[in-house]
């Protein structure tokens, strides 16, 4: 089993001390470019670099008095490297900081992110593969259909996580872009090229037209795609949840050693991870309207959409990677019940093998709305009933056996005929 709780290395990138790192980080850079161009000192850059430093209780005894937290840092980082300190955050504004750092740790953040999607991707086609054969039944509206494989349930799971992986990937040139444009975005104060030459130190694209502020039309984007990623696992969850109920009981949570599903019921072995899944996509979802709302901010820039952020971004990609990591240990060690499946399958008979006798009376060239006739008022008799039989039904109506032989009768009830093709699915998705 894989290790839970595994969320240090995200929820580090969500700490005050490591958004304070990025920070520093895009005035070091900005100063060497500054440098680079020739309009500061390369000696004062090399002292700042040797130099610069902050302390998070500090820059917050600061802020407290100056109520501006990026003024904050800066007379804190000031305190550390002295007079050159005034090359520091030439021409630009606390947003050139803010988005850029922040476009930073959401580049880390989806990193991470990308990495565990390709374990749940891996966790996903390995259990496909071993339940490529594995019959059970298909269910509409909650209903018995026809027969599928588990294996071709999972395909289904590992085709959007798949879609997940590629908008991943798509996200990325879009979330890692910075700016230097200063105030309102029209570089009155500081060079364009300063601006490249930041974001290439930094690893970014400049925005090729921001205001004061990167447009949040990409922030919401990224909490969007994260609230997919959720909406799939939920989708996961809810399946595995109701797969799991006692009078169905086809696959199960794994229950470790020493575990309780009740303090009052010592029997019960509940899905409590899936519910909990289940819970947290709600969370995420909700945070997709609020970054939405935070992309019509006004004029040129105001930071309604700062205070969301505070909380937003750290939230979904916490959640988001605990979500992934979760699932991929629910699903590594899922308990599948191959003879539940066999057992509900036919139920009262084989009554999912209905249309299979239907489109056989009307090959041998029965009226369709006779022979459909013919099959539900037999699958109706056994539906829902202790005795009820199907199959049997079907074997003794002569209204059928006028038209079909045994042989003909035996070889609509075989589940193998709904798997025939399931193999192109599998090609598709290199299974």
């Amino acid at each position: 089993m894989i290790e839970r709780y595994t969320l240090p290395e995200m929820g580090e990138i969500w700490t005050e001390t490591y958004k304070l790192k990025t920070w520093l980080q895009v005035e070091i850079a900005a100063c060497e470019a500054q440098a680079d161009l020739g309009y500061i000192p390369a000696e004062a850059v090399e002292t700042i670099k040797a130099k610069a430093n902050f302390d998070p209780k500090r820059v917050l005894e600061i802020e407290a008095e100056v109520k501006h937290d990026v003024i904050a840092f800066l007379t804190n980082v000031n305190e550390y490297v002295g007079d050159v300190g005034r090359y520091i955050h030439l021409g630009m504004t606390s947003s050139d900081v803010l988005d850029t750092a922040l476009a930073l740790q959401m580049v880390a953040s989806l990193q991470i992110i990308q990495s565990r999607v390709e374990d749940l991707i891996q966790a996903i086609r390995y259990q496909a593969q071993q339940h490529r054969d594995t019959v059970m039944i298909g269910r509409s509206h909650g209903i018995h259909a026809e027969p599928i494989t588990f294996g071709f349930k999972l395909a289904g799971w590992l085709a959007e996580m798949l879609r997940h992986r590629d908008r991943l990937s798509q996200l990325y040139p879009r979330i890692a872009v910075g700016k230097i444009s200063g105030a309102v975005g029209t570089y009155a104060n500081v060079d364009p090229q300063v601006e490249a030459l930041t974001c290439q130190k930094l690893g970014l694209e400049p925005d090729p037209a921001s205001t004061q502020v990167v447009s949040r039309d990409r922030h919401a984007e990224f909490v969007q795609v994260m609230a997919l990623v959720a909406a799939s696992i939920e989708r996961f969850a809810v399946e595995i949840r109701n797969l799991q109920r006692t009078d169905v009981l086809e696959v199960e949570e794994f229950f470790s050693k020493g575990q309780k599903g009740s303090s009052a019921m010592p029997h019960k072995r509940n899905p409590i991870r899936s519910e909990r899944l289940t819970g947290m996509a709600r969370m995420i979802r909700g945070y997709a309207t609020a970054a939405l709302e935070n992309v019509a901010l006004w004029h040129e820039r105001d930071i309604s959409h700062s205070s969301v952020e505070r909380v937003m971004l750290p939230d979904c990609c916490i959640l988001t990677h605990f979500m992934l990591a979760e699932t991929t240990d629910l699903v590594k060690n899922l308990l599948v019940y191959p003879e539940n499946m066999k057992r509900n399958m036919n139920l009262y008979g084989g009554v999912v093998f209905s249309q299979r006798v239907l489109l056989k009376l009307v090959e041998k060239g029965l009226n369709r709305e006779a022979a459909y006739a013919i099959v539900q008022s037999c699958a109706h008799q056994a539906w829902n009933t202790e005795t009820g039989d199907f199959h049997q039904l079907i074997a003794n109506d002569t209204r059928v056996t006028e038209q079909l032989s045994p042989e003909e009768i035996e070889e609509c009830f075989n589940p193998q005929h709904h798997l025939q093709n399931l193999n192109t699915v599998y090609q598709r998705l290199n299974i």
